[in-house]
């Protein structure tokens, strides 16, 4: 009974994470609709998308969005643990303060480093007085990896890096594309993310094989334990050996005449000796 219910539990399991996988599958796919729609859609001013303490909507990340300022470069935020092409390094952010007084948070791009993070004063600088800037409008992550400490974080988040700057930012934060003028030493660029479905289909196909296994294992065994089980179905004497009755002799034994002497012998029949006499 309680294999049963192991087995039983396993092919849930199983269950739930082929629906899990699927999910993620549609998650993916909504994702890259609103990408692919968005990437042709006209550059926007970044105003007109959020603003400051506001939130960037689902529809209107990956937005093309353009914004004038200058870079606070004091307020640079190390973005920890982002790897490229199997290399270790960290992201650059640093806010663009606009006319408004406020800071739209530019994710600059990538530089090498080791994952624990890099100075502010390591990486390269930006251009200096006013500085437009064009990129994809993102929305802020969630979760303890977005906590800013001396500087750095895991994660972006316009909540928690303006309040550790206390400095009053735009809601989300922009992966640059381009920035006019441009730097003396440009940033590794954020790239648009693969466009297809990934792995999810398959390992969603994987997980239900996985529970039909079981079932199907367990069942098998079942079966097998029924059918060798004493009192079912044969009795123990059919399951096991059958018994050979050995049918008695029916053969006689022929007398041995003597033609040449007349004379009968009674006595069975015997091998001659292969010895002397």
């Amino acid at each position: 009974m309680s294999f049963a219910l192991v087995v039983a539990l396993l092919a849930w399991l199983a269950w739930w994470l082929g629906e899990w996988q699927f999910d993620r599958l549609e998650e993916r796919q909504a994702r890259n609709a609103v990408i692919e729609r968005n990437e042709t859609a006209p550059v926007t001013p970044a105003g007109e998308l959020t603003g400051p303490g506001g939130e960037v909507e689902p529809d209107d990340e990956w937005r093309v969005v353009t914004a004038t300022g200058t870079y606070a470069v004091d307020d640079t935020v190390i973005v920890r643990y982002r790897t490229r092409d199997g290399a270790s390094g960290v992201d650059v952010v640093v806010p663009l303060v606009t006319d408004s007084g406020a800071a739209l948070l530019v994710d600059r791009g990538w530089v090498a480093s080791d994952n624990r993070g890099a100075d502010a004063g390591d990486v390269p600088a930006p251009p200096s007085g006013d500085v437009t800037v064009t990129g994809w409008l993102r929305r802020d992550a969630t979760g303890d990896s977005t906590v800013v400490t001396d500087g750095s974080t895991r994660s972006i988040s316009s909540d928690r890096i303006g309040e550790a700057l206390g400095q009053e930012v735009y809601g989300g934060f922009v992966d640059l594309r381009s920035e006019d003028p441009p730097p003396e030493q440009p940033l590794a660029r954020t790239d648009l993310p693969e466009l297809d479905n990934g792995p999810h289909f398959f390992y969603g196909l994987q997980w239900w094989f996985f529970g039909v296994l079981a079932l199907f294992g367990f069942g098998y065994l079942a079966r097998d334990e029924r059918r060798g089980s004493p009192g079912r179905g044969r009795s123990s004497g059919e399951r096991g050996q059958k018994v050979r009755i050995i049918p008695p002799s029916t053969g006689t034994i022929t007398p041995v005449r003597n033609d040449a002497a007349g004379e009968s012998r009674k006595a069975a029949t015997r091998p001659n000796s292969s010895g002397s006499p």
